[in-house]
């Protein structure tokens, strides 16, 4: 039983995690509602692992041409400063806040619930009212722009928020078209997750032990499956019918999380 819920966990977080819905909300709701115990979030922060390699090995051609071409190419050299710049605030905001935001927001359905009913909201404002898109390639993004979107994704920490629907939401704003907003979302993942996979690791280093390898590898495993299933065809959503559906289901969620706290479950 505890290797099924390990597997819906992982699940749950390869889903979630390049959504715009908060990966770490729904972990954080899924394992209270499954009575699932991780102590010192060991579990929880090696199946992100599962998430962040299922991303570079997507991108791995890119990754490759990138930096096989860095000492000779402009483009590759503007594409790693832009990801830099943009990484650069969520690194400023993880010093000052980060264990504030675990250690006291992480424990509030309340603010999952309230997080999840206004990032939908805002989601659908900005897809009403959003500046006409004028970058159609996440690569071309100018950098006064790329930090702009770095900024949006500070927003990203208090869970519920979502990291990814952060940096979508501040992509269009800056007028990266949808589908480069998702993707320079997905190229942003990936310094920002290795990041706060490693700073949360060097936290649990102490409760790491092998009485629990197998439902971490259970996790993992399923967490980089779900991952690279749901890449590509939000890709195609995205430009088929663009962020209202997310947007929606995030307010809907918000409501019911409001109605399980009301009556007792959360």
């Amino acid at each position: 039983m505890t290797l099924l819920v390990a597997a819906l966990l992982g699940v749950i977080q390869g889903l979630t995690e390049f959504l715009p819905v908060s990966s770490t909300a729904h972990l954080l709701i899924g394992a209270r509602l499954l009575h699932f115990d991780d102590p010192g979030g060991v579990f929880t922060v090696m199946i992100q692992l599962g998430s962040i390699l299922a991303v570079m090995w997507l991108y791995r051609e890119k990754i490759i041409h990138i930096v096989s071409r860095l000492g000779s190419d402009p483009d590759a050299r503007h594409f790693v400063l832009m990801i830099l710049i943009a990484f650069a605030p969520a690194v400023v905001a993880g010093v000052l806040v980060a264990d504030y935001v675990t250690t006291v927001l992480y424990e509030s359905p309340k603010v999952f619930a309230t997080t999840f009913i206004l990032g939908g909201v805002v989601m659908l404002l900005v897809e009403r009212f959003r500046p006409a898109p004028t970058i159609v390639d996440a690569d071309r993004t100018p950098l006064v722009r790329a930090l702009g979107i770095g900024a949006c994704q500070v927003l990203a920490m208090v869970p519920g928020v979502s990291r990814s629907g952060a940096t979508i939401v501040g992509g269009m704003l800056m007028g990266l078209d949808r589908p480069a907003a998702a993707e320079f979302s997905f190229f942003l993942a990936m310094p920002t997750m290795m990041a706060a996979f490693a700073h949360s690791l060097l936290k649990v280093r102490h409760h790491l032990g092998s009485e629990r390898a197998v439902e971490i590898v259970v996790g993992f495993v399923m967490a980089f499956i779900a991952s690279v299933l749901v890449v590509r065809p939000f890709l195609g959503v995205v430009r088929r019918t663009g962020f209202a559906p997310f947007a929606w289901y995030r307010i809907v969620l918000g409501l019911a999380l409001f109605g399980a706290i009301a009556a007792r479950w959360l």
